[in-house]
Formats: structure tokens, sequence, C-alpha cells
């Protein structure tokens, strides 16, 4: 199947490369830091994902997660054992706050929210990248268990100890179009974004599926709500 799916992919998607999404938010991130800014990532984690390493673009970059790992995440420059619903940083400390694959984690999403506007300078802003809870993938996670979600990601190449419960308490436009209002937060974009079909590429027939699937809810504006990504810029008023 190797072989076949190497074929898929390079006739249905050349231009997709492993982590496309997380390369993906890495030009978003990008697009808004400078080299003097002091940046937050919320739920960096091990360090892992190596699209999230930013260090050499900005002036300082701190890290906050629940997973003791943090501690030596080797892209930060220092990083926060605690609870993203109680960030242990003073306020209006931060040009940029972002969060990779974090928001469908949250137990709090409101009190999250309200804390990244806290650690916001005025004129700061807020980027995400989340799953759309609409999208196959996260409607099958809600109703499988955890353990079953282990199996999967074990069988692509993640370890257990990277894998944790989801909760999809933030994972759609709408619901964070609300989350920002209750924080305070100008919502300056929302993208909903499909590309390859990762979850579906396990055999030809079954990538084949996730490829007329990724056509559909790309032919028009009316399926975006379907697609898988929700990719975000909130920003704090300057006043």
């Amino acid at each position: 199947m190797r072989a076949i799916k190497k074929v898929l992919d390079e006739k249905l998607y050349p231009d997709c490369a492993s982590n496309w999404d997380d390369t993906l938010f890495r030009e978003r991130i990008l697009a808004c830091v400078r080299p003097d800014q002091v940046v937050l990532d919320v739920g960096a984690g091990a360090g892992i994902v190596q699209q999230m390493n930013f260090k050499g673009h900005v002036a300082r970059i701190c890290g906050v997660d629940l997973d003791p790992r943090v501690a030596e995440n080797p892209m930060l420059d220092e990083g926060r054992v605690s609870d993203a619903a109680s960030i242990p940083y003073d306020d209006a400390m931060f040009d940029v706050v972002f969060a990779d694959n974090v928001l469908e984690h949250l137990a709090q999403p409101q009190t999250v929210f309200g804390e990244v506007a806290r650690v916001l300078k005025p004129g700061g802003v807020f980027l995400f990248k989340t799953p759309n809870k609409w999208h196959y993938v996260p409607i099958i996670a809600r109703m499988t268990p955890h353990g079953f979600h282990e199996r999967i990601n074990r069988w692509r190449g993640r370890v257990a100890a990277d894998v944790f419960p989801t909760l999809y308490r933030a994972n759609s436009a709408g619901t964070v179009r609300r989350l920002a209002a209750s924080a305070g937060l100008d919502v300056i974009l929302i993208e909903r974004i499909e590309k390859r079909p990762e979850y579906t590429r396990f055999s030809a027939p079954t990538y084949i599926v996730g490829a007329v699937y990724e056509r559909l809810v790309n032919s028009t504006s009316l399926l975006e709500r379907f697609r898988v990504l929700v990719v975000g810029k909130l920003r704090k008023p300057e006043r």
C-alpha cells in the first residue's frame, strides 16, 4: 500500500508534504511575528512539532502545558507547567500567542480565551489551528473512546504520551466568534481549510473517497463548514 499511497499522493496532492497543516500554520505565524517580539506557545508540550520552532525569529518564546516535558522543550526559552485556564504570566506580556491543535482539548475554553486576552499586549494577536468539529474525523472521534484514538495515532506513528483526550468545545467558527467576543478579542480572520485527506490514506479506496470529499467541500463556500481545519487570527484591541 505504501507504493500506491505514494502514487496517489503525487498524482492528487503533489504540493502536500507531511504535516502540511503545521506548515500552513507556521506560515500564518511567521506573517505576524517580528524579531523584537515576545511570543507564547499555549500547549507547547515536549516540542515534537518542528514547524512550531520560532527560535531566532522572535526575541523570546515561552510556553505552557500540563505536560511536564514542556520544561525541557528545546524550542522554548522558557517552559512552564500550567493549565491554559491559568496562564502563569503577567498581564499584557506577549505580542503574539498561538495554539497549535490545542482548542479541541480545552475543558474551559471561555476561561482560556480570557487568559489569552489578559496576557496579550494591546494590539497583540492570538493565532490558532484546530480540527473543525463538523468534519468527519472529529465527528468519529466524538463517537469513539480515547483508547481507540491512541491505537489509531500509534498506527500513524505517534506515541501514546502525545495523544490527549479531545472535547471539541471550541471547534467551530461560530463558537470561536462567541468565545472571542466574551474575551474582548476582535476576530480578524477565520479560515476553514481542507487539503489532503490524511486519515483515509491507509488504502486506495478510502483515499479516493477522502479525495472526493476534499473536492466536494472545496467546490463551494456553502460547504466550507465541513472542511477539516479551523484556523484563526484574533486581536486584542488597542484600548
